[in-house]
């Protein structure tokens, strides 16, 4: 299969209008063809960005559709499983946005069916094609900084207000923070450092909220610990990124520069230095290489989230391994686990 292969969008809120369909365009082999939405702009703006997509209000139309390959699922957290399953059985390569599904089994089931059905799953989860996040995972694989004794990461907003009827801040299942930013902390752990032995989780509410909007999780390993954190109420952020080891020390300011492009209401294909940081936020390196202390800034990789896209199409055509296998997502939906389970017995609990 060399042909461009056709995708549809379930849901678009902000998740497909601002994270997926702007990958899409100019690409020379996923077509964005189809939207299901119940939201009277959805067509207005398609008309505008994709003029050959088309908007559908009806999931089954999608998945009747012969045309479609691939089903792109952006709908709230609760519904990915029900989605996916659907999608699967009608024939549909998948993708789903992070989190995977809620429960781990429920990621296992559909791993199951894909393999049944022959078809690819996978899920988004871009912040592996961060700027910094490729410079980080470097740093470790070349182990610059020597063995890695401690990292911390941070996810931090400011947004003191609850919002009020949107489903990421209702008390549903899936909802909040943890669920939300948890998916893309927990994943670059795993990518950097692989399964911890243990975790101990502090998950809960600093406003007058009724999903949770903090979190605190520890990872242990053998000779290192992670610790992930988010949380609404920093006004004043620290840094991104931080890593200890037993030769030098990396420290990182600032986020990745494609979000707020995308949100922006930028296109990567009509952007020439599209994921390239700005030297203000590159992070500053201290550590001894081949004798010498370098203590300095350095460059950081280009980030491009459309490497998902590119890999999803080489995945179905081609055979090749894709960067997000379903069995990684999953596993980041059992750490979600046993971290709510370290929650709410307040206490550390063995992983493996």
């Amino acid at each position: 299969m060399d042909s461009t292969l056709n995708a549809a969008i379930i849901g678009f809120g902000a998740a497909g209008k601002i994270f997926h369909a702007p990958l899409l365009k100019g690409s020379r082999v996923i077509q964005l063809a189809s939207v299901q939405s119940s939201n009277p702009n959805s067509k207005e703006w398609l008309n505008e960005h994709f003029p050959n997509a088309i908007v559908v209000d009806d999931l089954q139309k999608v998945l009747d559709d012969e045309h479609i390959n691939i089903v792109i699922i952006t709908t709230p957290n609760h519904t990915h499983f029900p989605i996916a399953k659907r999608a699967l059985e009608a024939g549909k390569h998948v993708v789903v946005d992070k989190p995977f599904t809620i429960s781990s089994k429920e990621a296992e089931h559909l791993i199951a069916l894909a393999k049944s059905q022959q078809k690819v799953l996978t899920v988004y989860q871009n912040r592996r094609l961060d700027s910094d996040f490729k410079t980080v995972q470097s740093l470790v694989r070349q182990q610059t900084l020597g063995a890695i004794l401690e990292t911390t990461i941070h996810f931090d907003r400011y947004r003191p207000q609850v919002k009020t009827g949107t489903w990421r801040e209702s008390n549903t299942d899936g909802a909040g923070i943890f669920y939300d930013l948890g998916p893309h902390l927990i994943d670059q752990a795993l990518q950097l450092f692989g399964t911890p032995d243990s975790l101990y989780a502090h998950i809960g509410t600093q406003r007058a909220a009724t999903a949770p909007d903090f979190f605190e999780l520890q990872l242990y390993y053998k000779a290192t610990k992670v610790i992930l954190k988010a949380g609404m109420m920093v006004r004043e952020t620290g840094p991104h990124y931080m890593l200890h080891g037993t030769k030098g020390s990396f420290v990182k300011y600032g986020m990745d520069v494609q979000e707020a492009a995308l949100k922006a209401g930028k296109f990567p294909a009509e952007e020439a230095k599209w994921g390239i940081e700005p030297e203000t936020i590159h992070g500053f390196l201290h550590t001894e290489l081949n004798g010498h202390v370098f203590r300095g800034h350095i460059e950081s990789k280009t980030g491009d989230y459309r490497e998902f896209y590119q890999n999803l199409y080489e995945a179905i055509s081609k055979q090749a391994a894709l960067i997000v296998k379903p069995e990684e997502a999953a596993e980041v939906i059992y750490i979600i686990e046993k971290a709510i389970e370290s929650n709410t017995l307040g206490k550390r609990i063995d992983i493996i």
